[in-house]
């Protein structure tokens, strides 16, 4: 197979939230789902930035309409916590059922430096991203042009990492912001323990 049809299989993309499902496809490597931010979710760009602490925690899906919530509210999101709790509950348990697994790490994250500057794949089975303000994480083909792509905002990005693949053909990393002054908020969610058969 050529290095152009790799690419072009590698990369699945729909308007429709069910495409995340295809990451568990051998020859998918990102699934996309293309949308636009929820209205619901707009207010995040105002909000004051030095009054929001970032959410690094590990979830249950068995507990993740109570312990969601406490965790948006303990962060700091205060009248956002409704609307980020409606977003990620529903989020997290979809990505629960398509990776079979029980426990999850999430993080919610405001970067305002340039972390993760080079074009990677993750030391994990798979690792959902979506970015909520600023620019979105990038993405290339491995071994393939040099385009680089984005998420944008609202957009959710399925990734598989070292973990499922020995050979991750799209890479990712965090587009540099420092010198721009941008801020980013960024979602993020992969596995801790994966059941049988998954």
């Amino acid at each position: 197979m050529t290095v152009q049809a790799m690419c072009s299989t590698a990369v699945v993309t729909d308007l429709d939230a069910n495409i995340l499902a295809r990451i568990r496809e051998p020859d998918v490597h990102l699934a996309l789902w293309r949308r636009p931010l929820p209205g619901s979710l707009s207010p995040l760009s105002s909000l004051n930035w030095e009054e929001i602490d970032d959410i690094d925690e590990p979830i249950s899906r068995d507990t993740l309409a109570t312990d969601i919530p406490a965790l948006v509210q303990a962060a700091g999101y205060d009248a956002m916590v409704d609307a980020l709790t409606n977003e990620i509950v529903p989020l997290c348990q979809r990505f629960a059922d398509i990776m079979d697994c029980v426990q999850m790490r999430l993080r919610l994250e405001v970067i305002e430096t340039d972390a993760c500057r080079k074009f990677h794949a993750d030391n994990v089975s798979a690792r959902l991203l979506m970015p909520l303000v600023g620019p979105g994480t990038q993405w290339i083909h491995a071994g393939g042009d040099e385009s680089i792509y984005a998420l944008q905002p609202g957009e959710v990005g399925l990734f598989k990492g070292w973990r499922w693949t020995e050979n991750p053909r799209i890479l990712h990393r965090s587009p540099p912001v420092a010198a721009t002054g941008a801020t980013r908020l960024l979602f993020a969610l992969n596995p801790v323990e994966r059941n049988e058969g998954a």
